[in-house]
């Protein structure tokens, strides 16, 4: 049936006229939530489907393949037994930001959501299309990511779906699928083959090398997969270490109007040592879980020790005479994060804390990190402009933009596992009464057994990375309210610090239930924020909120949060190359191993410290209260 009038449902289930018209507010007339349009792609071909159609009275047709549901408070149509044909999205389903999620079904057409369709119900343009206006680091970044995609999307058989121009969409830097495509394995030469076509017309300062690994791609049979992306890498960090980059950072926290205790714990807050070589490059928030003496413990130890080993792989990082490879840094980022893990568990075990008594914290970090680059030769640029992002929990990340807001992590809940596990559909999953329950946190089992997910960006377009705790995500806060909370930022109409304020305020109105807790990073790389080849370092802004009073621990656990490491000199966040010296290798990770064995007793590090240096170690050991001695082990 065609319908006569557009109109769309209230979302809230206890609103009394839930009937809206489309188009006349982003609000429901009666109860004044937010309206949900949410947008869904049918796959396949549907000729006989006209624009204006309802289908299953729910789904109005805006083309053949974008339909509205206008009942999106509604489950959809999900079979009993799930087909087989869509076992990969649901197993792929924690790489969020490339691929779709399946919605239900009508009939037999499969309905997709997550998909790149923007809010006006209009796809985002093709990469053919977005191809000759995008500058050559995005036209290097849209064939990384590709390039990082092949694996995952191979071991599920459905890599075929990356051979497709018309369904691969680019919202700003980031590379989408439409759908996915089971085939057998296509080879890397026909990728490459793909790929002749657009890196024929690449800008000017990239062709030659494009062209280059294209032409070994499709005549050298198949060339090694990480020998193309080591090629990419080297040539986006290249590039991006060009651009200029200004960083800001703020940070803010609240118990919330119905706590008293506050279990949150951000990085920066405090108005501490503007020296600090951490800032503004890295931004945590953690949220505690057990209680009082219990989350806020477990959320401030989890943000000093992640400091202390940050700071200690930064300035290793920083005597690399080569790149360090992004599978590198995230392992060392993932080791980092199994020891602050296991670091709560000692702690837990110390006080003898007992299955819902044990202390745990989510966290979602981000880290930008300074790689000197060589932009020509002898001409180096002190920073690559990547950007890592890890995370467990249900803490958040958010990229905002002038004309998107887009989702970056995945929560570690129940929901989320059961659609991962290919056990159920996310829509349906959610009707679960642990739905929100939590799957893993720091400090709740063994690090071996955690699962991290690491991502690595590169900022190459002005935009707000917003992390944040569930007080400040749920019920869609942060979807509903980015234009109005964070637009004025990026116009330069208010400061980050109020900024972070107002979506303090903005939770503690509309969800108000739980703690609260934002950090904002602003991103600059615009032209107009460069500065001269003579400045050591950029203008760097770091705006933050008076230190709060923090908690008494055991002695054991303070001791861990008082051990400091001698900072590096920190390298500049260089916006334009300047001529400086390779430095030359250190013993850091030594330093870094001692680190690493004062934070957790029987790990890697404590070994590698002990075996490396005993005398030391066992010095080092007996400066710690008698508690912490008791992790160490005995001397040779």
């Amino acid at each position: 049936m065609i319908s006569q009038e557009r109109i769309i449902y209230c979302t809230n289930p206890g609103c009394s006229n839930p009937i809206n018209s489309v188009g006349d507010s982003r609000l429901c007339a009666s109860c004044q939530i937010p309206l949900v349009h949410r947008y869904i792609w049918s796959t396949g071909e549907h000729q006989a489907i006209r624009p204006g159609e309802l289908i299953k009275d729910r789904y109005e047709v805006i083309t053949s393949q974008i339909w509205l549901d206008i009942q999106p408070l509604q489950l959809p149509d999900i079979p009993e037994e799930l087909p087989k044909a869509i076992i990969p999205y649901l197993r792929l389903s924690s790489d969020r930001s490339h691929l779709p999620q399946v919605y239900g079904f009508a009939g037999d057409i499969l309905l997709l959501e997550n998909v790149p369709i923007d809010e006006t119900g209009n796809l985002y343009p093709a990469i053919t299309e977005a191809w000759e206006q995008a500058t050559p680091v995005r036209q290097v970044n849209f064939l990384w990511q590709i390039i990082q995609l092949w694996q995952p999307l191979s071991e599920f058989g459905v890599a075929l779906s990356l051979l497709f121009p018309d369904n691969l969409r680019v919202q700003g830097w980031c590379v989408r699928l439409l759908e996915l495509y089971e085939s057998e394995q296509p080879s890397l030469q026909q990728l490459g083959e793909c790929w002749k076509p657009i890196v024929a017309v690449a800008k000017s300062e990239v062709a030659p090398a494009l062209q280059k690994i294209v032409d070994s791609m499709c005549h050298q049979g198949e060339i090694e997969l990480k020998a193309i992306a080591t090629q990419l890498n080297q040539l986006l960090l290249s590039l991006a270490a060009q651009l200029p980059l200004n960083l800001k950072v703020a940070g803010a926290t609240d118990s919330g109007p119905q706590l008293k205790q506050n279990e949150d714990t951000c990085y920066p807050i405090a108005f501490g040592n503007s020296d600090d070589p951490l800032l503004p490059r890295l931004s945590i928030v953690c949220d505690g879980i057990g209680g009082h003496e219990g989350g806020e413990v477990a959320s401030q130890l989890a943000v000093q020790s992640l400091k202390l080993q940050i700071r200690a792989l930064l300035a290793e990082v920083a005597e690399q005479t080569e790149l360090v490879s992004p599978e590198l840094l995230q392992q060392q980022l993932e080791a980092s994060l199994r020891v602050v893990n296991n670091v709560i568990c000692a702690c837990n075990d110390e006080q003898k804390r007992q299955a819902r008594e044990r202390m745990a914290t989510t966290v979602v970090m981000a880290l930008q990190v300074p790689q000197q680059v060589e932009i020509t030769p002898g001409c180096y640029s002190q920073n690559s402009h990547e950007l890592y992002l890890a995370s467990i929990g249900d803490s958040r990340a958010y990229w905002i933009t002038h004309n998107y807001c887009q989702l970056l992590t995945v929560d570690d809940d129940v929901a989320s596992r059961e659609v991962r596990f290919a056990r159920s559909l996310y829509r349906k999953a959610l009707q679960r009464p642990d739905a929100y329950a939590l799957t893993q946190a720091l400090g709740t089992k063994d690090g071996e057994f955690l699962r991290f997910v690491i991502q690595r960006f590169i900022l190459e377009e002005d935009g707000i990375l917003m992390l944040c705790s569930d007080g400040v995500s749920d019920h869609n806060l942060v979807e509903n309210h980015w234009t109005e909370y964070a637009l004025p930022v990026l116009k330069g109409e208010i400061s980050l610090e109020d900024a972070a304020d107002n979506w303090i305020n903005l939770a503690n109105q509309k969800n108000g239930h739980d703690n609260a807790t934002v950090v904002l990073t602003h991103c600059r790389v615009s032209p107009e924020y460069l500065v001269s080849v003579t400045s050591s370092q950029p203008p760097v802004e770091i705006q933050e909120k008076p230190e709060e009073a923090q908690p008494e621990l055991a002695d054991s656990s303070q001791a861990l949060l008082d051990l400091d490491i001698p900072s590096a000199e920190e390298p500049a966040v260089s916006a334009t190359p300047t001529e400086v010296k390779k430095p030359r290798r250190g013993k850091v990770w030594v330093l870094l191993s001692g680190v690493l064995a004062l934070l957790v007793g029987s790990t890697m590090g404590l070994f590698a410290w002990s075996q490396l240096n005993p005398h030391s170690f066992q010095q080092r050991c007996q400066q710690l209260p008698q508690k912490v001695q008791q992790l160490c082990p005995p001397g040779k």
